[in-house]
């Protein structure tokens, strides 16, 4: 991963396990992700599934990385950081899960998935990607009931991590962004 520079994250549950049993699960796997991902990221986009999630992220510039963990030597401790600050979110989720649920053994498929963002364009079907997966895996059939991803934030006045001006700028406002959104929901195959 480098600075500057926007990633669709993803990852699952090993095997037929689910990453999130209860509301607990989801609020717990969000604050780890505040503590582990917002002093390197911003999230523009996220939502959490039983099995797996999809997270849309800027990695923050240099500086803003180094205020909170001092100077890199070289890029590759930057990018070492910015790893491993994932795998801790991974690592501390995967105890509190299993110690809540007596299990063992790793949650998280290993290795997660990482793509860079290289288009603009690309940007706003991923975010409309992302926030439309309850409704593909026929969780709900109106995007607004999918409590667990940023969805709602983004639309909402309260105060919430996701960098909604951000996105609500890069879809040109609430009604622009919404309207995105029915567009690519129109687009998914209908059963």
């Amino acid at each position: 991963m480098q600075t500057e520079k926007y990633y669709h994250i993803y990852n699952h549950a090993n095997g037929r396990d689910n990453l999130f049993i209860s509301v607990e699960n989801y609020e717990y796997f969000l604050r780890q992700w505040t503590k582990y991902i917002n002093p390197i990221a911003n999230t523009l986009a996220y939502c959490l599934m039983p099995n797996h999630f999809h997270c849309l992220v800027l990695i923050k510039d240099q500086e803003e990385i180094e205020a909170s963990f001092g100077k890199f030597e070289t890029f590759q401790k930057l990018e070492y950081r910015l790893s491993k600050q994932f795998a801790s979110l991974f690592s501390s989720y995967t105890q509190a899960f299993n110690k809540r649920h007596n299990r063992k053994g790793s949650l998280f498929a290993p290795n997660f998935k990482k793509k860079e963002i290289t288009s603009n364009d690309y940007i706003s079907k991923v975010i409309a990607y992302i926030h439309t997966n309850p409704i593909h895996h026929r969780f709900v059939q109106n995007i607004k009931d999918w409590r667990f991803s940023s969805y709602q934030s983004i639309l909402s006045d309260k105060p919430t991590q996701v960098n909604r001006q951000e996105v609500l700028n890069w879809f040109g406002g609430k009604n622009a962004f919404e309207d995105f959104h029915q567009s690519y929901i129109n687009t998914l195959p209908s059963e």
